[in-house]
């Protein structure tokens, strides 16, 4: 097991442990977007109120911006062999960058819990135990996956891929012999508000992926392609995203009532009884296991990230790991177990909430690698308070806040309507003046103060094994 466990945390992933291609970006991106949770999101836009037609086509749309946005991020990983978050430190400054990070917990938090719910309703009927001990039970298997880390992520990844592919196209086939394609996409009657909520669905789905994806490339080889790591990347989560989704769309289009707030149980009626209805209970659970891992793996590394930049620890015990990932297991199945019986309405809000803290995040942190700092970090210095990014950077954290200000006149959500919502005929386009605004800001701001940016680095070792490429002195 040394060779499988993985040792690293927020350290960089140096040369001679780096492995793999970018194409396990798609493998990766494309089973742990095949699951169930994606289902319910594309459900939701025609719940909401959005015909099967437009509804397929604003997912897509929202599924391709949020897409490009989340893969930007991906092809960080192998330049940089640094988990995503940690790098925000570049922009908020060593210890400022908790305040992102913070709703960035909550974010895994919320995502491990809306899974669990899901998959513990499989795992509960699976086993014979309910659905609470279901939901216990996969949470527990989760942890214990997450600590063993990066290579068993990607496997599992692979796996849920093909497996979730084949359950996909099998329920496809079943649910087309109850309902007729043609009837489901008749209704063509556009209306904008419902189509907009339908493309911020998909948006916020894929840029809640945005503050975790280069977790998963940093192991990359560096010469690894930025081009390659990007298109793989994106290719694997817009197709498994939009196959899911779709399903979803026509699922809640054909039969509303069995479908919505029954999700799991009509997924495996869909499918059939007996053996059949066993193994989609397991393919259920399967695919919630790869991306609830990637949540949980994602809230350690984030945990990490906030305590150490007050702590400057680099490293990571095994002991220490295991907490940390606990702690985040326990969270997450707490809120799992509170909210299990409100999940549908509770997790369209959710998204919705992401969206509004995780666009503004993207766009400084996107500015500010690809046209302020030219993709290179002073690698040293994101651990240092008092090095070149500083303890706090009020300046970008000033624009962060105007970032997420700036969409709540435009936000809609059951808890808040922002005042100009009503003249957009009940639009949500917060997510777009989300990431225009803070972008705009940020570079004007940024581009002049030029001693945050590193320079070119030359390896300090004749084996330039332990010099990241993008570091500066």
């Amino acid at each position: 097991m040394a060779g499988v466990v993985e040792r690293r945390s927020i350290d960089v992933v140096p040369d001679d442990e780096r492995h793999g291609s970018a194409f396990s970006q798609f493998t990766l991106w494309l089973g742990a977007n095949l699951q169930i949770t994606a289902v319910v999101t594309g459900a939701l836009a025609v719940v909401f109120g959005a015909n099967a037609f437009w509804s397929l086509i604003g997912l897509l749309l929202g599924n391709l911006a949020g897409g490009a946005v989340m893969a930007l991020h991906s092809a960080q990983g192998p330049r940089l062999g640094l988990p995503q978050m940690i790098t925000s430190r570049a922009q908020f400054g060593v210890r400022g960058a908790v305040i992102p990070l913070a709703l960035v917990i909550v974010m895994y938090i919320g995502f491990f819990a809306s899974g669990s719910v899901l998959a513990g309703q499989a795992v509960g009927e699976l086993t014979h135990l309910g659905e609470t001990p279901g939901i216990i039970v996969f949470a527990a298997v989760t942890a214990l996956a997450a600590a063993v880390g990066y290579r068993l992520i990607h496997t599992l990844g692979r796996i849920a891929g093909l497996v979730c592919a084949l359950t996909f196209v099998y329920l496809g086939v079943r649910l087309l012999q109850r309902a007729d394609l043609g009837t489901l996409l008749a209704d063509h009657r556009f209306a904008l508000p419902a189509f907009l909520l339908a493309v911020s669905l998909s948006a916020s789905w894929q840029l809640a992926f945005g503050p975790y994806v280069a977790d998963y490339s940093r192991y990359l080889p560096r010469h690894t392609s930025a081009r390659a790591t990007f298109w793989w990347t994106l290719s694997g989560s817009v197709l498994g995203s939009q196959w899911s989704m779709t399903f979803g769309v026509l699922a809640a289009a054909a039969a509303p009532a069995a479908f919505v707030g029954h999700e799991v149980g009509y997924l495996v009626g869909l499918g059939g009884t007996g053996l059949i209805a066993s193994l989609l209970y397991f393919v259920i659970a399967l695919g919630k296991l790869t991306i609830n891992i990637l949540n949980t793996y994602g809230g350690f590394m984030s945990l990490v990230t906030s305590v150490s930049g007050f702590r400057g620890q680099r490293t990571l015990s095994p002991r220490g790991r295991s907490a940390y990932i606990a702690g985040i297991m326990l969270a997450g199945t707490a809120v799992a177990l509170l909210g299990k019986d409100s999940f549908l309405t509770s997790f369209k809000d959710f998204l919705l909430f992401l969206l509004t803290f995780f666009t503004p995040w993207s766009a400084v942190n996107l500015v500010d690698y690809y046209l302020i700092s030219k993709e290179r970090y002073d690698v040293p210095a994101l651990s240092d308070p008092a090095g070149r990014y500083g303890a706090w950077n009020v300046t970008a954290l000033a624009v962060y806040a105007l970032g997420v200000l700036a969409q709540l006149p435009f936000l809609a959500t059951a808890f808040y309507t922002g005042p100009l919502v009503d003249r957009l005929g009940g639009a949500d386009v917060s997510w777009l003046v989300g990431l225009v605004v803070p972008a705009v800001l940020y570079w004007l701001t940024a581009r002049r103060d030029t001693a945050r940016v590193a320079r070119p680095a030359v390896p300090d070792d004749e084996h330039g094994a332990n010099a990241p490429a993008g570091t500066g002195g």
